[in-house]
């Protein structure tokens, strides 16, 4: 469901309006903007991932460099007590950080994400959410794995370090993105279940796992799994919703259909609208109860807006021109 009165003009070279599918030119075209975000453990205050809302981003390992003799400049707490016992001078034992984190994406692209009331498709605001993600992995020198998850199942890449696999993972996004089509079937939904699986075998332990979806079809083990996974790794929820599932009006009548069936909806109608607002409300209250429980990092994103802004605004970064100017576009448009 989209308002016509915000629909985008579709692309000259595409032919295709970017609110409802993206291509890989699309995905490709946002690494400059992805190029100035970071998700590195120092984090600006304002940035979600701090610490206060959720768990911190833990902080690279430690490899051992050298021993070298004592500076008076540094610090006493490095001074390596049995070498210097053994000759006699104080020695201190210096480290560097380890300059590799791997990074896995789980980017959601089922029949669930394709819906937009206002700006875009969740699943368009989850396709470049995770392309803007891979591109400041790779410009930070980390490993970036991922996985892009359909009603058909999971395609999985395992993390490396080079821009053949951000490409690789971003042509994969694109093409599932392309494959969504109202007029489609209704599918069998993949559980989260089978999605936490993947995410397992491909993040063993000090990972950087994000997940991007609108978390629907939960299964007997989504918790289990999910706290399993954060034992070992970071891991941060991204909520992708609508605006529309927020603050449902109180006169839309419209029909529904999932290819198959048809229901006419009524929010004017009160058991109608407190059917579609209670499961709203425990989906998000499930997210929030695996957050506290868990101590996982949840953040998330609007459909109803640009993505680029609301990513820069979540990892605590000013407001660029190229916000201010994208937001302008949109309110024109």
């Amino acid at each position: 469901m989209r308002n016509p009165h915000t629909a985008r003009k579709a692309d000259p070279r595409t032919g295709s309006d970017r609110r409802v599918h993206v291509d890989l030119q699309h995905l490709a075209g946002l690494e400059p903007h992805g190029n100035r975000l970071a998700l590195l453990p120092r984090q600006p205050a304002r940035s979600v991932l701090n610490g206060r809302h959720g768990s911190r981003l833990r902080g690279r390992g430690l490899d051992f460099l050298e021993l070298r003799d004592y500076q008076p400049s540094d610090d006493v707490r490095s001074i390596d007590w049995r070498v210097t016992a053994r000759t006699g001078s104080p020695y201190v034992r210096v480290f560097t950080e380890e300059r590799d984190r791997p990074a896995l994406l789980v980017v959601d692209q089922r029949m669930s994400m394709f819906f937009g009331s206002r700006h875009a498709m969740k699943s368009v605001v989850a396709a470049e959410a995770a392309a803007l993600l891979s591109f400041a992995v790779l410009h930070q020198g980390d490993r970036l794995g991922g996985i892009v998850v359909t009603d058909d199942g999971v395609e999985e890449f395992r993390p490396r370090r080079s821009r053949a696999q951000v490409m690789r993972f971003l042509t994969s996004l694109a093409n599932a993105n392309q494959r969504l089509e109202a007029r489609r079937p209704a599918p069998s939904p993949t559980s989260l279940d089978q999605v936490l699986v993947s995410a397992s075998r491909l993040a063993s332990r000090d990972h950087l796992v994000i997940v991007l979806s609108d978390f629907d079809v939960p299964g007997p083990r989504t918790e289990a799994m999910l706290s399993a996974l954060r034992r070992h790794n970071d891991v941060i929820l991204v909520a992708v919703s609508d605006p529309l599932a927020d603050a449902l009006p109180d006169d839309m009548s419209c029909l529904a259909t999932d290819g198959r069936q048809h229901a006419r909806l009524d929010t004017a109608e009160a058991a109608q609208r407190e059917a579609l607002e209670g499961v709203a409300h425990r989906r998000r209250a499930a997210l929030d109860a695996w957050s506290r429980k868990f101590a996982i990092s949840l953040v998330s994103l609007s459909a109803g807006a640009p993505t680029l802004p609301q990513l820069r605004r979540l990892l605590g970064l000013a407001p660029t021109q190229d916000d201010s100017q994208t937001s302008g576009k949109e309110r024109r448009t």
